[in-house]
């Protein structure tokens, strides 16, 4: 069993331990995190704490680590919304909390459990034994689009497609802050984070990373962006917009998450995609609809009395 440490950081301070916690180990979730605290397996400064502990900057956590165990996948009936399906690929609109393949803290309730019911023997196994079907993929707090390749000749194809960057992917964010410009094109490289090992940030010792924002309505204090991503580094949106003055909504990994709404995780909503089909070679142009607690808070925002509209 390894053990991991380190302190509390002004901005994980004062706040549930269960939900530090989890802003630093995104492969957590909250309720293997307050399961691993009853046990005993997470300690903070050498002592028990319940999961409604409220951290103090310093704080010494320990989380004892066990060795990985074997992962059985099991077919779960949970729910998909599927934009589109053949006997090739599943395109799904996945919802904001769901994980998309199993992990430590997350053995099962993922996408993986979801697709592996409803497609049967029907996948990719190209992907890996906890990975079936997944040629790519978007954070768990994240929604929207996702591509799954039902056999193998159609994960290599899509593969190729993404690592060409001849995937088009788009995205609406909600982020803080009335922004100046129109249009913008973020080109800062990203790298894993020296400070903390579960966050990246923008380094010159980084992977190149482009963004394109378009603003499609200003608020008094927030902007609704359609973003469009030339690469795919791990939370390459999240810290772009961060390192512009323009963190997303609810991101409580890039920015302190305060918000009026009361959403938690970040309003990012991957509500387009563009590519060819893995067998036919017609070019697929698919869309999602935004979550129902998305549109909640941009109908809230429409209320203010000014015209924002971009024109």
């Amino acid at each position: 069993m390894e053990t991991k440490k380190y302190n509390i950081t002004a901005d994980l301070s004062g706040i549930r331990i269960d939900k530090a916690i989890a802003m630093q180990e995104k492969e957590l979730s909250r309720v293997a995190i307050q399961r691993l605290l009853e046990e005993e397996k997470i300690l903070v400064n050498g002592k028990k704490v319940k999961a409604s502990y409220k951290t103090v900057l310093e704080d010494e956590i320990i989380i004892l680590e066990e060795e990985p165990k074997e992962i059985k996948l099991e077919a779960e009936n949970i729910p998909l919304a599927i934009v589109y399906e053949d006997e090739d690929i599943l395109v799904v609109n996945k919802q904001k909390g769901l994980v998309v393949h199993p992990g430590n803290g997350n053995p099962n309730g993922t996408l993986v459990n979801a697709i592996m019911a409803h497609c049967k023997d029907s996948l990719s196994g190209i992907g890996g034994e906890i990975r079936p079907g997944i040629v790519h993929r978007i954070d768990k707090d994240t929604s929207g689009l996702l591509i799954i390749a039902k056999n193998d000749k159609a994960h290599i194809h899509l593969s190729e497609q993404i690592k060409n960057h001849e995937v088009k992917k788009t995205y609406l964010a909600l982020v803080r802050g009335r922004m100046k410009e129109n249009k913008a094109t973020i080109d800062m490289p990203i790298a894993r984070s020296s400070k903390e090992r579960t966050k990246m940030a923008v380094s010159k010792r980084g992977k190149n990373a482009v963004t394109h924002v378009t603003a499609i309505q200003k608020f008094e204090h927030f902007t609704l962006l359609e973003v469009v991503i030339e690469t795919g580094r791990t939370h390459q949106i999240r810290v772009h917009l961060a390192e512009i003055g323009y963190p997303i909504v609810g991101d409580y990994v890039y920015s302190n998450g305060k918000n009026p709404f009361g959403v938690v995780g970040q309003m990012l909503h991957s509500s387009r995609l563009e590519f060819t089909h893995p067998t036919t070679g017609k070019t697929m142009k698919l869309e999602a609809n935004l979550p129902e607690y998305f549109q909640k808070v941009l109908n809230e925002l429409q209320e203010e009395p000014q015209d924002n509209r971009i024109r």
